[in-house]
């Protein structure tokens, strides 16, 4: 089965998340993300980046407050997502070889 890498700004990998393949969310970069008001997506979107590895802000992704508070932890327990290590991977290799690794 050739399932398409969906990788969302936060670094999140959509298409391994329990919502995306129940479809109750399609991604934020779609028109129907679970979390509509997600800070990351508006951050990204204003920054006119993919994900969050394109942020010239932070050479460090933990200092980021959207990214990196109480309530992104609680949703990379609830998914057992490493959305910064992702992103970090994301940084290193490039988001191509990254959604390739994770296939």
């Amino acid at each position: 089965m050739n399932t398409e890498i969906v990788v969302a700004r936060c670094g999140l990998i959509c298409s391994k998340c329990g919502a995306y393949l129940k479809k109750k969310c399609q991604g934020c970069h779609s028109d129907k993300p679970m979390f509509k008001g997600c800070p990351v997506k508006k951050c990204a979107i204003e920054k006119n980046i993919l994900t969050c590895a394109d942020c010239k802000d932070f050479s460090d992704l933990k200092e980021c407050r959207k990214l990196n508070n109480m309530i992104s932890k609680i949703i990379s327990l609830f998914t057992k997502s490493n959305r910064v290590g992702s992103l970090c991977r994301i940084r290193e290799i490039g988001l191509d070889k990254f959604k390739s690794e994770n296939a």
